[in-house]
């Protein structure tokens, strides 16, 4: 019954999502102070911002099916991130009415049969869930006029078994020839591998490598024919607009007859000869040792999973008050990578679509912590990555289920449209702070302490861009205090993980001299501020706030 009356009314919709409650968010931008003065003036209140030119970027990562969808089919859309797009960026980074990411990763959109795509059919194509070529050129262009850059999910690993590259090799080799499409492929007899890798049987003694699926055979990374095919793959999407690729399950380039780590530069090489400033981040969910190793390609960025998941560094330290253990943490991490690659740029993140949502792990710590967390990865160097949802504090309604990580944004709480995930997601787990509509106009929700992130990383280009150079312990565990260091300016980011107590703290000049306060994050009000002094700063708990020099 739901989906006729779907069709019925489809119709009617306006600008796309009227009908699913998806663009409410446009029309319900409120400011973020109102009616009561603060007894301090807001640091930040004067400061201009200005947008990125460059590659350092806060990432959004969209699951497509789960966003938004504009025609009531149930499934997300290109057109509908269309119709979102001035809630994630405006093109004014002054305008303080949208979330003010720079910066998008689709997860795959091409052709697949299954509901996350990564097992790709046509590498040359938009998945018809999705849209059409010229729905992504639009997208593509209307990001563009914002300032949003934008990167696509590709996989290079594995491809899908019903791939018509995939099914000739099979007819191929079934005729016991190896030297046509089979060697697009990791197809060999099956001596060659051990006896824990995972294969899909052909004929004549030969199988395939296929250890992510059967349905997902692996590509023979070494072979010509193979580099061939990804320069056209890259070259097609490149020349259409995007701004770079998310590369899926680079760990595992490795596992292939050539090293992973030639390969990836090779990679990377040849998209900066279609495009100089092409971006590039890897997944490579593994020990710092395999990311070093992988940083020697020169590509940008590798996701910094340590630091992610329900029981990484940030969170578990969130919770157990360890500010100065993770700071430290993070220095250490971004030096061991400068040194592979002094271009590195780390991919910091909470959560993902492979993980349970930080708002799950977090609910009970309280939104303050939530805040904290929050500060502790978009403020570090880099570039960070927000999972979509994550702004407004969305958990999983399953917690063992992936399809359930992925389950729909939540724009108006009280307009919930049905979006299906895999059988899964018409029922999401709404925030208790509501939708984005209803976080909009809260000026103390979870959503504009995220705006109020990006606005003074756009206020400060220093933050993103710099170097962690010495931390600072204040011979307190519960501060993390940690210098940034960018074209001679120099900032001292201070985190107070205590969950109770103020910290009050000396900045000396020998720490940053003629300190001036540049920024506070405090969690309980948006319209209380500390400040700075003699020297002097109370630092109130879950909060940060941002020293600099006197210009």
């Amino acid at each position: 019954m739901k989906k006729i009356l779907s069709i019925l009314l489809a119709g009617a919709m306006l600008a796309g999502c009227l009908l699913t409650g998806c663009s409410d968010s446009s029309s319900s931008k409120t400011e973020s102070s109102d009616s009561k003065t603060a007894e301090i003036a807001d640091p930040i209140a004067n400061i201009k911002a200005t947008a990125s030119t460059d590659k350092y970027r806060n990432y959004y990562e969209i699951f497509v099916n789960s966003f938004c969808d504009s025609n009531g089919d149930e499934t997300g859309d290109l057109q509908g991130i269309i119709s979102q797009l001035d809630y994630l960026n405006d093109g004014d980074p002054n305008s303080g009415d949208d979330l003010g990411v720079d910066a998008i990763w689709l997860t795959p959109i091409m052709p697949s049969k299954s509901y996350h795509k990564y097992d790709v059919e046509d590498y040359y194509d938009i998945d018809p869930d999705f849209g059409t070529l010229d729905d992504f050129d639009r997208l593509i262009e209307e990001c563009h006029k914002r300032g949003i850059n934008v990167i696509l999910d590709l996989v290079l690993n594995h491809i899908s078994s019903q791939n018509p590259l995939f099914t000739k090799a099979v007819e191929e080799v079934a005729d016991k020839k190896l030297d046509g499409n089979a060697e697009y492929f990791e197809i060999h007899q099956s001596s060659y591998f051990d006896s824990d890798t995972q294969v899909i049987t052909l004929s004549n003694g030969y199988v395939c490598e296929a250890n992510f699926s059967q349905e997902m055979p692996e590509w023979n990374l070494n072979s010509k024919k193979t580099r061939e095919e990804f320069t056209k793959i890259a070259k097609f999407w490149l020349d259409r607009g995007v701004d770079g690729f998310r590369l899926d399950a680079c760990k595992y380039y490795t596992n292939k007859s050539t090293d992973g780590t030639e390969f990836l530069k090779w990679f990377y090489d040849t998209c900066k000869d279609i495009k100089k400033d092409v971006y590039m981040v890897g997944e490579n969910w593994s020990d710092d040792a395999d990311i070093q190793e992988l940083y020697k390609s020169g590509v940008d960025s590798q996701f910094a999973f340590k630091f992610s998941t329900s029981t990484g560094i940030i969170i578990s330290n969130v919770i157990a008050q360890g500010g100065a253990a993770t700071v430290n943490k993070i220095m250490n991490y971004d030096n061991k990578m400068a040194k592979e690659n002094p271009n590195a740029i780390n991919a910091m993140f909470l959560s993902n679509h492979d993980q349970v949502r930080s708002g799950n792990t977090l609910e009970g710590q309280g939104l303050s912590s939530q805040k904290l967390a929050a500060a502790v990865y978009m403020l570090a160097p880099g570039n960070p990555f927000i999972y979509y949802g994550e702004e407004i504090g969305i958990k999983a309604p399953n917690t063992t289920n992936d399809a359930a990580y992925r389950t729909q944004m939540v724009f108006d709480s009280d307009n919930l449209p049905d979006i299906f995930v895999n059988g899964i997601g018409d029922e999401p787990d709404v925030p208790t702070n509501g939708g984005v509509k209803q976080q909009l106009a809260d000026k103390d929700s979870l959503l504009n302490y995220y705006r109020r992130i990006i606005k003074i990383k756009n206020q400060n280009p220093e933050i993103a861009r710099g170097r962690i150079t010495g931390t600072e312990n204040f011979d307190d565990t519960d501060v993390g205090a940690y210098y940034v260091e960018y074209n001679d300016s120099k900032l001292l980011v201070i985190h107070n993980f205590n969950k109770t107590d103020a910290k009050d703290l000396t900045i000396t000049d020998d720490m940053i001299k003629n300190a001036t306060l540049r920024a506070d994050l405090i969690p309980e009000s948006s319209s209380k501020h500390t400040e700075l002094k003699d020297g002097k700063i109370s630092v109130p708990a879950q909060s940060t706030v941002i020293i600099k020099s006197a210009e």
